[in-house]
C-alpha cells in the first residue's frame, strides 16, 4: 500500500501489488469514532438498563478505538518494514515511525522529535490530517471534542511499536487544532 505514484515494477496489473485510496482512510478515519461510541452504547443497553456515564462511555470507546488501531500498527509495519533491515535501536524505530509510517497513513512527516534519551519521545505534528478537515465549534469545545480521534492514531502507533519489538504506551493530546502530540514512553523489561 502506497500513496506514491506506482514505480515500474508495481503497477496495476501486478496481482499482488495493494494501493490505498487516501480518501478511503479519510473516511474511516471520520466515521470510526461515531461508530465505536454507539457500539459503547449497545454493548451497555444490552447488559444493562441505565445509561453509560460520559466517562464509562469514552472508556469504553478508548479502548475500541486503541485496540483496532492497534491491529492496524501491526499489520502496516509488517507490510511496510519487511524489506528492511531489523532495526535494534529504539531511536530508529521510533524515526521510521516519524517518516516512514506517518507518511503512509497521513501522507506527511511529522513536525518535531524531541527526546529526552531516558525513553520518552514527544511527537508533533503541527497539521495533524485528520484534524484538518474537521470543524471548529465556536463555544470553543473542539478541542475536548476532537480528543477521540486521536485514539486510533495512537493505537496504530502502539501497534507500529509492539510488531517492532518496542514495548511502549502511546499518550495524545491536542491544545489547538490542527495539531497534535503524541507522548511515546517505553516500557523497560527489567529480567530479574
Amino acid at each position: 500500500m502506497s500513496f506514491d505514484t506506482p514505480l515500474p515494477p508495481f503497477n496495476s496489473s501486478d496481482p499482488h501489488a495493494s494501493f490505498l485510496n487516501s480518501t478511503a482512510i479519510d473516511l474511516l478515519l471520520i466515521e470510526i469514532v461515531p461508530l465505536a461510541r454507539r457500539l459503547a452504547n449497545e454493548v451497555s443497553s444490552a447488559t444493562s438498563t441505565e445509561p453509560l456515564e460520559d466517562e464509562e462511555e469514552r472508556e469504553a470507546m478508548f479502548y475500541r478505538l486503541e485496540q483496532l488501531g492497534y491491529k492496524v500498527g501491526q499489520g502496516l509495519v509488517e507490510r511496510f518494514s519487511r524489506d528492511r533491515t531489523r532495526m535494534v535501536e529504539t531511536l530508529d524505530v521510533i524515526k521510521f515511525i516519524c517518516k516512514d509510517l506517518w507518511m503512509i497513513v497521513f501522507r506527511k512527516q511529522i513536525d518535531n522529535l524531541k527526546t529526552n534519551h531516558r525513553g520518552v519521545y514527544v511527537l508533533t505534528d503541527n497539521s495533524f490530517r485528520p484534524f484538518s478537515r474537521m470543524s471548529v465549534e465556536s463555544s470553543g469545545n473542539a478541542v475536548s471534542r476532537a480528543q477521540p480521534f486521536l485514539w486510533f492514531p495512537c493505537g496504530i502507533v502502539r501497534g507500529a511499536l509492539a510488531n517492532m519489538g518496542v514495548n511502549a504506551s502511546v499518550q495524545a493530546e491536542t491544545s489547538e487544532l490542527p495539531s497534535a502530540i503524541f507522548k511515546i514512553e517505553t516500557i523497560s523489561t527489567s529480567v530479574a
